[in-house]
């Protein structure tokens, strides 16, 4: 199912608004877009630029599970299962992503989103960038891109990621920056892998689809995406990037950060441009959700893990609450310590009970009032360097402290008991006057 199929499933649920009016990209549709959040949304006239703008796309779990055809509960495993049996999608010669090929490109004819009054720039946020290596081969990612002239833009380039590895060993890479791509290709990208393997390897066993040989490169591209911005990163070369606003909802600091000089622009004749609102619903739950299968292989080697959420109140980074069935005394204080494996730039962690529903706020807190002593239950992880996306961290090194929470019940018990006692069922309407 492709970008455009599921905007069609969505107009045909009624669960898409289109804003007819004229709207402007600068402020506007990102305003709009945090207005209607969750909901689906697309401004179908931008003042600025002949194309129309979709959001909100992938703004919760339950929507992801619709668009793979799932229950929520899958998600993980399904995950999983993609990420240790990828499959190479078809390649085909001709693809609707280069209907139309822009050789003199110029970034204002795009509807890149000025989100907030303090940004440095226009942005892209929802581009998945797509490099190779001569011997790693191919990687996909995201990297916000900040627009500064007609056919340059800066790229935020994280320390440590795989492109950082390719930029580094080769100095320049050509890229192809997809935008408007299906769900299956947007989680992938954000997946965590092992380098030298391709991320649209992961998406193609989450459901199928064909690639094809991006226009001034090698490179494999989604046949089916809207845009394709292809170009070359200069490691050299350097702008300032920022400021922007970060997952944490904060402001993002300003750095010099490799230039994209872009080549060419393709796309297809109608062409819908996917914003991705930064620190917004949708961008925690690509963020967030792809790293909740790392966490789950890594808990499931030490003790039975039941499910992960990398939750929106966490920043859907810096928080992880992990369920389990807890079979010895220090299955918590295990669970907490392969998490810790499984997402490094998770700051606290939360283990529950199986009875723990881990999306509800409430429930967690409920635990950690009724289960948790801290002189026993407090896993002190220590300092060390966390995420960049932390307010708090300290700035340069980005050290913050870890800790774990272990809000299991022990497993026997001396004085009060520590389930919940559940109410009889009892239908009311059936004492319930008509129409009360």
């Amino acid at each position: 199912m492709s970008l455009r199929d599921y905007l069609h499933t969505l107009q045909q649920n009624g669960q898409l608004v289109t804003i007819q009016k004229p709207i402007s990209k600068q402020l506007a549709v990102a305003g709009l877009l945090k207005a209607l959040e969750p909901t689906p949304v697309l401004c179908s006239q931008v003042i600025e630029s002949d194309f129309p703008v979709l959001g909100n796309l992938l703004c919760s779990k339950d929507s992801l599970a619709a668009y793979l055809g799932i229950p929520v509960q899958a998600i993980i495993p399904t995950m999983i299962a993609a990420i240790e049996a990828p499959t190479p999608p078809h390649q085909v010669s001709r693809a609707p992503c280069q209907e139309v090929i822009r050789a003199q490109p110029d970034l204002d004819d795009l509807p890149i989103l000025f989100h907030c009054g303090d940004d440095g720039g226009n942005y892209i946020s929802s581009g998945v960038m797509i490099a190779g290596h001569p011997h790693y081969g191919q990687n996909m990612d995201f990297h916000r891109c900040m627009q500064f002239s007609k056919s340059e833009m800066a790229v935020r380039v994280v320390k440590g990621r795989n492109f950082d590895a390719f930029l580094e060993d080769l100095g320049q890479v050509d890229v192809a920056i997809c935008v408007g791509v299906a769900p299956n290709i947007l989680v992938a990208a954000a997946t965590s892998v092992d380098i030298g393997i391709d991320e649209l390897t992961i998406a193609n066993a989450l459901q199928p689809f064909s690639v094809v040989k991006a226009h001034t490169s090698d490179l494999l591209i989604p046949a089916q995406a809207e845009f394709v911005i292809e170009g070359t990163v200069y490691r050299d070369r350097r702008h300032p990037e920022g400021p922007f606003v970060d997952l944490t909802e904060t402001q993002d600091v300003i750095r010099q950060e490799p230039v994209l000089e872009v080549k060419c622009i393709t796309h297809r004749h109608d062409a819908y441009w996917h914003a991705l609102l930064p620190g917004g619903l949708e961008h925690k739950l690509l963020m967030g959700m792809p790293r909740e299968p790392t966490i789950f292989r890594q808990v499931s080697r030490v003790v039975e893990c039941l499910d992960v959420n990398i939750n929106p109140g966490g920043c859907s980074w810096l928080h992880a609450i992990v369920q389990i069935h807890k079979k010895s005394a220090d299955d918590g204080r295990k669970a907490i310590e392969a998490a810790h494996r499984g997402h490094s730039s998770c700051k606290h962690i939360f283990v529950v009970d199986e009875d723990i529903n881990i999306y509800d706020p409430l429930a967690v807190e409920w635990a950690m009032a009724t289960r948790f002593q801290a002189d026993r239950d407090l896993v002190f992880i220590g300092r060390e360097r966390g995420s960049s996306l932390d307010p708090s961290a300290e700035p340069g090194t980005y050290e913050t402290c870890k800790v774990g929470f272990d809000l299991t019940a022990p497993l026997g018990t001396a004085g009060k008991p520590f389930s919940k006692v559940a109410f009889p069922q009892v239908d009311p309407s059936a004492y319930l006057e008509h129409g009360e």
